[in-house]
C-alpha cells in the first residue's frame, strides 16, 4: 500500500513575521469588537504584544494600510485608526484578480440579470420616504424627455438609481456585491464612437420607463412586481448595451488612487456631437453611502471607442 507524501517544506507559503503580525493585529481588532474610527495600540505597545521588532511593526501596518482597513498618522499621538475598507479599494483588488481572464459585457449582465432583481425586491420593505424621493429625483435626471443633463450624466443617474435600492437592501453580502456591479458598470464600460446620440436617447427613454414602474410598485410594496420588472430590465438592458456596442475598456485593472475625487470630470471624444459616446455610468452614490465619484483617466481615443471613466 503506497504511503501518502507529505508537503515538502518549499511546497508550503511561509508568511513573513510582519505578514503574521498583520493576522494577529486583525484578530485583535476581531476580538475587540473595534470598529471604524477606533484606535490601534501605540506602536510600541504593538511591538511589545507581539516581540518583534519597530520595523516589523511598521511594515504590519503599512500591509493593512493598502488594505484599506486602518490609516496611520504620525507624530507623538500618532499610530493606526480602524476604517471602513471602501468599495473602490474592493474594485480594485478583485480587478487585479481578474487581469489575466476575459470579463465581457455578458459576464457582468449575466450576473447582473440574477441578482438585481433578488436585490430590488429585498429592498421593497425598507424603502423609506426619503429613498421614494431620491428615486424620483433619479428618474428625472435620466429620462432624456426631462433632464437637462449631457446624455453621460443621464446615463450614470441611470446607474444611481440601482445604488439606491442597494442601499435599501438589508443583506449585507447581495447589497455588496451588487454595488460592486455597479462600480465596474460606472469605471469599466465605454460604448463605440459610433453610436448615435439616438440609440443613448433610446437606451435612457426605456430605463426611465422601467424605473417609474418599479417605483411605483414598489410604493404599493408590491415585491414580486419589482422583481419581475427588475428582470425585464436587466434584460432588456443587456440587449440594448448588445446593440450599442458596449465593451470593457481595456483590461481590468485601474488605480485605485484615480478612481474617484470630489468632482467627476468628463472625457469625450473629439468627433461631431452625433456621434459622442455615453457610458452606462453613474455619477451619484444612494444617499445612505458616503459621497464618492469617479476621477477620470486620461482618455485614449480608436475607432472602437473613447474611454468615460
Amino acid at each position: 500500500m503506497a504511503t501518502k507524501k507529505s508537503p515538502s517544506p518549499m511546497a508550503i507559503k511561509q508568511l513573513k513575521r510582519s505578514d503574521l503580525v498583520a493576522q494577529e493585529i486583525k484578530r485583535m481588532i476581531t476580538e475587540r469588537n473595534l470598529s471604524p474610527g477606533d484606535r490601534l495600540p501605540r506602536e510600541s505597545e504593538l511591538q511589545a504584544q507581539f516581540e518583534v521588532s519597530k520595523g516589523t511593526i511598521r511594515e504590519a501596518l503599512k500591509s493593512l494600510e493598502v488594505q484599506g482597513l486602518i490609516t496611520i498618522s504620525t507624530g507623538p499621538s500618532g499610530g493606526g485608526t480602524i476604517v471602513e475598507v471602501p468599495l473602490d479599494r474592493t474594485l480594485q483588488f478583485m480587478q487585479n484578480y481578474l487581469f489575466f481572464k476575459e470579463v465581457t459585457i455578458d459576464d457582468i449582465y449575466a450576473v447582473r440579470m440574477m441578482l438585481e432583481p433578488e436585490l430590488a425586491a429585498g429592498a421593497v420593505p425598507h424603502l423609506t420616504d426619503a429613498d421614494f424621493v431620491a428615486l424620483e429625483h433619479s428618474i428625472i435626471c435620466c429620462d432624456p424627455t426631462s433632464s437637462h443633463e449631457d446624455l453621460i450624466m443621464q446615463r450614470r443617474e441611470d446607474v444611481n438609481f440601482h445604488d439606491i435600492l442597494a442601499a435599501a437592501n438589508p443583506n449585507p453580502f447581495l447589497r455588496f456585491t451588487c454595488e460592486l456591479i455597479n462600480e465596474m458598470i460606472r469605471q469599466l464600460i465605454v460604448f463605440g464612437n459610433r453610436t448615435p446620440q439616438t440609440e443613448h436617447r433610446r437606451f435612457g427613454e426605456e430605463n426611465a420607463n422601467y424605473h417609474r414602474d418599479i417605483v411605483e410598485a414598489a410604493r404599493a410594496r408590491d415585491a414580486e412586481r419589482v422583481r419581475a420588472l427588475m428582470l425585464r430590465h436587466m434584460q432588456d438592458a443587456t440587449r440594448s448595451v448588445k446593440r450599442m456596442k458596449g465593451r470593457i475598456q481595456g483590461r481590468l485593472i485601474l488605480d485605485a488612487d484615480n478612481l474617484r475625487s470630489p468632482r467627476a470630470a468628463v472625457t469625450l471624444s473629439t468627433r461631431p456631437p452625433a456621434s459622442t459616446p455615453a457610458a452606462e455610468t453613474a455619477e451619484k452614490p444612494a444617499p445612505k453611502r458616503a459621497p464618492a465619484t469617479p476621477k477620470m483617466v486620461k482618455p485614449r481615443a480608436s475607432k472602437a471607442g473613447v474611454k468615460v471613466a
